[in-house]
């Protein structure tokens, strides 16, 4: 299944134009004479080594650091003639841990920035209802929590929702999930896939993460030493085609097994699955299920988010179904990648895992086969295209030794758990 809706793009273009970042004291600029066009409502990922000015170019397109030299522009107009404050009211803007204001409420948190722009408190608290929401918080939960009382990544989804409050076209992030754990991260990247393509911001992430940048950028940015650009393309284009000897080696030994990162779950076909409700009677539901085929059911709550999923058996040793909650769930959104979602069944030890929107309502499952088969073929591809290189390169005389095609190393097998 893939995605073939057209998406509202409410983001801008960004331009840079010969911008210079030059700091007192230094010999070299931090950033030299760097061009670059970001189309609006996609994802932009920058990503180099320490001290390639990524942070610094992010900074200045809000103006947090002034430019030394250089024009930039957000929807066409020049910036940097713009009040600057006035200039960081239009642009989101989310750094590592959140940054929230501890002693404030997530409701407050949120709505900073409308209630600087003077909006009436009805039209924030619909606003801010709206953005938790979407950032999968439940607003009776959390409005009136202080930060101290949630996650690192809760915190982080605040954050977000805070950025997008006054409905900005831009959206900066730097190092945002840099601060939670490996699990929590997939989950806040899903979900700013899943917030992206609902609203369709422009969106421009510092990261120091190639996995992460290939994951969420639909186009990366490779920065080397003084902001100068390596590679500016899509992720496929930069693991298969490298454009620079730097490029090759910052993506690493593992591009070509890393391609198969760039495979989600939405581009592969996922079964259906049979529904039910807490309290429903459970013959119904067994009923409903054989007549489908099926040998279990997902149980869902009033939002279609998925508890559990028991198998007809189970279901049958009770007269309603249980409201029991599985937290060990694997569940995958349509957004994550292929590896995100075999990395979920095997942590669950499952031989699926569940597929949901990026509201979080379970649309389908997704087996340990499917994915297995679909990165095996995957693997075939770049075999074969290596392959063609290397005949390529023996009939044109310059390498008398075509290159060795070598089986990856613990290639996933594709036989189903129980």
């Amino acid at each position: 299944m893939t995605d073939t809706a057209i998406r509202k793009v409410t983001g801008a273009s960004i331009n840079l134009d010969s911008v210079v970042k030059h700091y007192r004291g230094q010999d070299k600029p931090a950033v030299e004479r760097l061009d670059l066009e970001i189309e609006a409502g996609t994802i932009v990922a920058f990503v180099g080594p320490s001290g390639c000015g990524k942070t610094t170019t992010l900074k200045m397109i809000n103006r947090l650091i002034e430019p030394t030299e250089g024009r930039i522009f957000i929807g066409g107009r020049d910036v940097t003639r713009e009040d600057p404050d006035k200039l960081r009211q239009s642009i989101g803007y989310v750094i590592q841990s959140g940054g929230l204001f501890p002693h404030w409420s997530v409701a407050k948190n949120v709505g900073a920035i409308p209630r600087v722009l003077g909006w009436d408190k009805k039209r924030i608290a619909e606003r801010t209802e709206y953005l938790l929401d979407l950032v999968g918080l439940d607003p009776g939960t959390f409005a009136d929590r202080l930060p101290k009382d949630m996650s690192g990544g809760q915190q982080q989804r605040v954050g977000v929702a805070r950025a997008l409050a006054a409905d900005p076209p831009v959206l900066l992030m730097d190092e945002p999930f840099g601060a939670v754990d490996p699990i929590t991260r997939v989950r806040l990247q899903d979900s700013l896939i899943a917030i992206q393509h609902e609203l369709g911001k422009t969106i421009v992430i510092v990261t120091h993460d190639f996995e992460e940048a290939t994951k969420l950028g639909d186009k990366v940015l490779i920065l080397s030493e003084g902001g100068h650009v390596e590679q500016y393309a899509r992720p496929e284009e930069i693991l298969t085609d490298p454009a620079t000897p730097f490029v090759e080696e910052f993506v690493g030994s593992g591009a070509k097994l890393a391609y198969l990162t760039v495979s989600r779950v939405r581009d592969v076909d996922y079964a259906t699955v049979i529904t039910a409700r807490v309290g429903e009677p459970a013959q119904a539901v067994m009923d409903r299920a054989m007549a489908a085929g099926h040998t279990w059911v997902v149980v869902v709550d009033e939002h279609g988010r998925p508890r559990s999923w028991p198998s007809l058996a189970e279901l049958a040793t009770k007269p309603e179904v249980s409201d029991f909650l599985d937290r060990r769930l694997p569940v995958v959104a349509r957004s994550s990648t292929l590896n995100d979602a075999l990395d979920a069944m095997l942590a669950a030890s499952q031989g699926a895992a569940l597929v949901t929107d990026g509201r979080g309502a379970v649309v389908g499952s997704l087996s340990i086969g499917t994915v297995t088969e679909t990165i095996q073929a995957k693997l075939a591809d770049v075999r074969s295209a290596e392959a063609d290189l290397s005949y390529e390169t023996y009939v044109d005389g310059t390498d008398p030794a075509p290159t060795p095609v070598v089986a990856a190393e613990g290639e996933p097998g594709s036989d189903e758990q129980s």
